[in-house]
């Protein structure tokens, strides 16, 4: 049996009676955040960009798109994933090798569910799937080291959970993951210098080849079947060896995802705790701030501190913002806040964040680097211009698996994050529908999302 299809097998024979009630329960969080997330971004200029590209394509009215509107799966998987990405406020999964987002699979299994009329407990299953051979991959298989992106191995788990949503059987599931996964080897260069819009919409491209796979092995296509351990498969070519006994794998990964508290790269959210810490102390003036030294983890230093992956002081654009800790930091010491109002086009140009965040100085600790992935350690020092230096360490922050978020918790999320765009009422429909999803159709969810209503972007409604 090839590894492809003892991978298929784990897909097939996986239900939500697997799940742990805790695990159930985090998962749910996640669809909350997610979809909350989503909305948040409805009304973000390159959204509007995708949204009128889909609109003017077309496709078989199968899926639903946020914000209303119905097209074919997998170009609702694209835009509905591109939304879910926008603003970076969604969760994460960190291990020692790598970081990725397992809420990306969200919109590829929302959208093959709902072409099949799946139930809310299968559509919950496939996601549940989906998680857990992301984060799998992604602690046994990283591949940032060798100059690929967290995509690659989404490309599996994106494919694995549109299958499982679509109600295929073994075989087939197996051609889906081999189809997507030979097929999606993205480059590292996707965050690296100077980021632009792919760094948003990476991810969602993934899932909508991942769910054109799925659909094609629907219909009897075969993908290479050795995709794991063949010649030129992903073991030789990119990740190395590795072993998965898919057997004795369970559904308990999304335990070990996190939320994100703070608008910004998964990496930075106990540094920032630090800084809203120094901020908050009496007297406080981030105009009177004469240094700003931060110690860090080394992974944080390379991705969004200004180590290998490019100066985090030239900030220009959201994308540019949202990965530089430089930027982070200084908007924390100046608003009390890093939420998606410090993403303004406005905001990032103006003189008094970015005077800041040139003094902000950046250091990888190789103390605080042992302690991670388990940690996040973070220690801040801002020197006042009267020599005076303020202190503050953090090594962790609400919503990592130290402190998870409750129910209530990602409820204020979800309501902060989306109150622009949407009434209570509407609101408090979507929470009751995604907490008891596993005793509804997948259609109750879908259809909520399809009702909220498209913003003016530009002064014109989309």
């Amino acid at each position: 049996m090839t590894e492809a299809l003892e991978l298929a097998r784990f897909v097939e024979r996986a239900r939500l009676g697997d799940l742990s009630e805790q695990a159930l329960e985090q998962l749910k969080i996640r669809v909350l955040d997610t979809v909350g997330v989503a909305i948040g971004a409805l009304n973000a200029l390159p959204i509007a960009t995708i949204r009128n590209l889909v609109d003017e394509l077309g496709g078989c009215p199968h899926s639903t798109l946020i914000g209303g509107g119905r097209t074919a799966p997998d170009r609702a998987a694209f835009y509905n994933g591109a939304l879910s990405r926008y603003l970076d406020f969604m969760d994460s999964y960190i291990a020692s090798g790598e970081t990725c987002h397992p809420s990306d699979n969200l919109g590829a299994v929302l959208a093959t569910a709902e072409m099949r009329e799946a139930s809310g407990a299968e559509f919950l299953t496939a996601l549940a799937v989906a998680y857990q051979i992301h984060i799998r991959l992604s602690d046994l298989a990283p591949v940032r080291e060798k100059g690929f992106d967290h995509t690659t191995q989404g490309a599996y788990a994106a494919a694995a959970g549109a299958a499982k949503a679509l109600g295929l059987p073994r075989a087939p599931i197996a051609n889906a993951i081999a189809i997507s996964g030979t097929a999606n080897n993205a480059l590292r260069v996707t965050r690296t210098g100077a980021l632009s819009n792919w760094k948003g919409l990476a991810y969602p491209n993934v899932g909508m080849s991942a769910t054109l796979a799925a659909l094609l092995a629907s219909r009897g296509i075969t993908g290479p079947e050795a995709v794991f351990e063949g010649v030129s498969g992903f073991k030789e070519v990119i990740a190395g060896p590795f072993q998965i006994d898919w057997r004795e794998e369970n559904l308990e990964g999304v335990r070990r995802s996190i939320v994100k508290q703070h608008n910004a790269e998964i990496h930075a959210q106990s540094a920032i705790d630090a800084a809203l810490d120094i901020r908050a102390r009496p007297g406080f003036d981030a105009s009177a701030v004469a240094a700003i030294r931060l110690k860090i983890f080394a992974v944080a230093h390379r991705i969004i501190g200004g180590g290998e992956e490019g100066d985090k002081r030239l900030v220009r654009t959201k994308e540019e913002a949202d990965h530089s800790l430089p930027y982070m930091l200084a908007v924390a010491l100046i608003d009390g806040q890093v939420q998606p109002a410090q993403f303004a086009p406005e905001r990032i140009a103006a003189d008094d964040v970015q005077g800041l965040l040139r003094k902000v100085t950046v250091t990888p600790d190789p103390h605080l680097s042992a302690q991670f992935p388990q940690r996040l350690p973070a220690e801040l020092e801002v020197e006042r211009q009267d020599g005076i230096v303020l202190r503050a360490r953090r090594d962790d922050y609400h919503g990592f698996h130290t402190r998870p978020f409750d129910w209530a918790t990602a409820r204020r999320k979800f309501d902060c994050v989306t109150s622009a765009l949407t009434d209570p009422s509407e609101r408090d429909a979507l929470a009751e529908v995604i907490a008891t999803l596993e005793e509804r159709p997948v259609a109750a969810l879908a259809s909520l999302l399809g009702a909220i209503r498209l913003p003016a972007v530009g002064g014109e409604q989309i």
